[in-house]
């Protein structure tokens, strides 16, 4: 398709054969299971395998630790290429690579780093868990308590919406050692599922990326050792700021992969459904909508790679990832939209792909900071 769906110009070679290798295997291996993995709720284990078989979940772990020694924008077009047919594969990809793989290798030290990459390159599925049920956009008002008894932690608590929760084996846990501290007391703990006093508690029902589970965690006097002390004690709060920065370019290039692909079965399905004797991408009301949802596409598809470009070129990029996931998130909730209104009838069905991607892309505004956090983010910048 041409247009907005076209290689940009300033790809590198490298970039693009990426880019393309992700998009077969994506269309070709996870695309017949799309909507067998909605329905059931479940991510078939095998695909995650061969995510690891092909590089896809350590894409920026250095070589010398097993990874692929890529770049934090190459993480960005999996994620993209993956939501374009399942924004499920994507955020997977995008939690592992952009929230977990980069915690441990900004914050673990050498020690960490040795013992945890090589396996999160290889077999072992991240998760982040940050929320809980009273701490959501107020993020640092959890509960979950720390304490240091001689050479281990106990953690006791109650941690919700954790994104590969069924998955994983590794988890990022954020628990405060003390309450009266507010911020300052949030300490990371890198916990295995197999620590004693772990269990998963409730996966969720929901709406959309159904195939991608979010589960509860309980947490009943879980003995952390030492060494699993991710960064220094009380510094919690700076390593989860830091961290969602760059998850939230993720979730951009997951709304914009979905939004793709929302796009590109709307073009193909009004050059195939005729009415009053031609087909209805020859009419007015139908080409308008899509070029408003092509170019809306490429504003936002820009943003992603402009803020993953500022990322590895270590410019800031907080205000800019803020607007990028604020923006793709509105996108996707339109275009989606759109998408199902030009399928008519039929896109209300679950016999067409549009109004699977019209329920995923309801959570860009909710997940990894709500549209409205982030708007609070970009004004609080511009006037400091």
């Amino acid at each position: 398709m041409p247009g907005p769906m076209s290689p940009l110009t300033d790809f590198t070679e490298e970039e693009n054969l990426f880019r393309e290798s992700v998009a077969e295997f994506a269309a070709e291996r996870i695309g017949p299971h799309v909507s067998e993995m909605d329905q059931r709720g479940e991510f078939r284990r095998e695909l995650i395998d061969e995510f690891f078989e092909l590089g896809l979940m350590g894409i920026e772990i250095p070589e010398k630790y097993g990874g692929a020694g890529a770049t934090f924008f190459m993480s960005i077009l999996a994620v993209e290429e993956l939501s374009r047919v399942d924004a499920s594969a994507g955020v997977i990809c995008d939690v592992q690579n952009t929230l977990v793989n980069n915690c441990v290798m900004r914050w673990g030290n050498e020690d960490v780093r040795k013992r945890y990459l090589p396996t999160l390159a290889s077999e072992w599925v991240g998760a982040y868990a940050l929320s809980e049920a009273t701490s959501g956009s107020d993020a640092f008002a959890l509960r979950a308590r720390a304490e240091q008894v001689g050479e281990a932690w106990i953690l006791n608590g109650q941690k919700l919406w954790v994104t590969n929760g069924t998955e994983a084996d590794l988890f990022i846990v954020f628990a405060t050692i003390d309450p009266e501290l507010g911020y300052k007391g949030i300490t990371a703990f890198l916990v295995e599922k197999s620590f004693p006093g772990f269990k998963l508690g409730a996966k969720e029902d929901k709406l959309g990326i159904r195939a991608s589970s979010t589960t509860e965690l309980i947490l009943e006097d879980c003995e952390v050792p030492q060494q699993n002390v991710l960064g220094e004690v009380g510094r919690g709060y700076k390593i989860a700021i830091e961290t969602l920065n760059e998850g939230r370019i993720g979730i951009g290039a997951q709304m914009v992969g979905l939004s793709r692909g929302a796009l590109e079965a709307s073009v193909k399905y009004a050059q195939e459904r005729d009415a009053f004797g031609k087909p209805i991408a020859a009419f007015q009301g139908v080409q308008f909508p899509l070029a408003e949802m092509a170019t809306e596409l490429e504003a936002a598809r820009l943003m992603v790679y402009n803020v993953a470009r500022k990322k590895d070129a270590g410019q800031d990029f907080v205000q800019a990832a803020a607007m990028t996931k604020y923006f793709t998130s509105v996108v996707a909730e339109k275009v989606t939209s759109n998408a199902v209104e030009i399928f008519g009838g039929y896109g209300y069905t679950k016999d067409y792909p549009v109004e699977k991607y019209y329920r995923d892309a309801k959570i860009g505004k909710i997940y990894e900071g709500t549209s409205n956090m982030q708007l609070a983010t970009i004004a609080k910048l511009l006037v400091r």
